[in-house]
This record gives structure tokens, sequence and C-alpha cells, in this order.
């Protein structure tokens, strides 16, 4: 499986990319709201990959982001959705605002997608409306990955210091991220803060997905 590419753009098309790495050429299918995000011709460039497998097919797909690699897989999870059409969900939507319309059951907001109709639209939100808590806990995993300039090699030897592992996220970082996935789907920073010191209270240790969930019903319409 191919999961990331780091390389230089060679050429650019009008849905997809030729990536040279270390002298191969791989074209790589993209949104166009990623292809707008990359760099121009002769540019360092890299992206997250997703391998297409077919009897008579190979494609990759890239994207800037792992929240959007993962939206990618779960929309060609749903019936009638291909890559093409999956493609046309995150071009339009981005991973951000498929995150709120799945979380919020606004199909109409997937349809806006080309070549997605209404009953397709209303599927993907009902089959991907519970997953959406745990695509949006990814924040943190999802910076974009545009920029590869090569880095100095980490000198080693007798007089270097011991190389620190990542220091480990404080514990109130799931109320952090669940209170930024809430407010990324709009609502505002006082009932979103209010959703999720009510969540965290019920549940202490929950994880950032466990609070997004609970927030999410929290906030739901009453009646």
């Amino acid at each position: 499986m191919i999961g990331r590419l780091a390389g230089r753009i060679d050429y650019r098309g009008s849905d997809h990319v030729l990536i040279d790495v270390g002298g191969v050429g791989y074209i790589v299918h993209v949104s166009e709201r990623t292809l707008a995000a990359l760099p121009g011709t002769g540019e360092a460039a890299a992206l997250y990959t997703d391998l297409l497998v077919r009897e008579d097919l190979l494609q990759l797909f890239g994207f800037t982001t792992l929240v959007e690699k993962e939206w990618h897989r779960l929309l060609m999870s749903v019936q009638g959705i291909g890559a093409k059409a999956s493609m046309a969900i995150l071009g339009t939507l981005g991973a951000d605002g498929v995150s709120r319309a799945i979380a919020l059951g606004d199909w109409a907001a997937v349809k806006a997608a080309p070549g997605v109709g209404p009953k397709i639209a209303q599927r993907v939100v009902n089959e991907l409306k519970d997953k959406a808590p745990t695509v949006m806990a990814m924040g943190g995993t999802g910076d974009p990955i545009l920029d590869t300039a090569p880095r100095a090699a980490t000198p080693s030897g007798p007089d270097t210091p011991p190389t620190r592992s990542a220091p480990s996220r404080p514990a109130g970082s799931a109320q952090a991220d669940a209170l930024s996935a809430l407010t990324n789907l709009g609502y505002g920073p006082g009932e979103a803060a209010s959703a999720v010191a009510t969540a965290a209270g019920e549940a202490p240790e929950a994880t950032a997905e466990e609070l997004i969930r609970t927030a999410l019903r929290l906030l739901a319409p009453k009646g």
C-alpha cells in the first residue's frame, strides 16, 4: 500500500498531478480543492495517498490531510459512491465541510457535489453519520503536508544529546479537540463549550470521539 508520496510536481492536469519521487513518476488523482492547494510545477509537494486496486486498474488518489483521506475511504464504502463521486464531494465541501454536513445530517450540502443525487446524498448521511465524530477527532493528525523541503540529517555521536520522544498530550486535549470539532461545525463557542463540559463531567476519561458524540446529542434540537 502506498500511503504517502513526497517529491517534485512534474505536471499538473485538470484532475491529477504527476509527482517525481526519486526519478519515478506517480500519477495522483486529486480533487479540485486539493489541486488548487498544491504548489506549481517544479516545486516540492507531498500527499497522503490511497491506492484503488481493480482487476484492470491501479489508481492513486491524493489528499492534503489524513482527515480528507479517511473521508474518501468512508465515502467509498457507501453503495453508489465511487472514486469520482467521492472526489467530487471532497472537492465541493472540503474535509471540514464533509464532517459538518454528515454530522448535522445535511444531505443537501452533499447533494451539491456534481453527479451526486438526492438519494445517494441521503444514503451517505444516514450510513456515515455515526462515524463522523471519529473522523472529526482526527483533527490533530490531519495537518497539511504540502511543505516537504528536505531536512538535514540529525547528527549522532557521543556529544549528541539523546533524542527525546514527543511529549504526551495533556489530559484536557480530548476536550480541546472536541470543542474545536464542534466550533468547526458552526456551533457557537459558548454552547459548544457548555456541551463539552457537560459531556466531560459525565465521563472524565472520555476520548475526543466520545465527547463529540455526547455533545452532539446534547446540542441536538429537542422535541
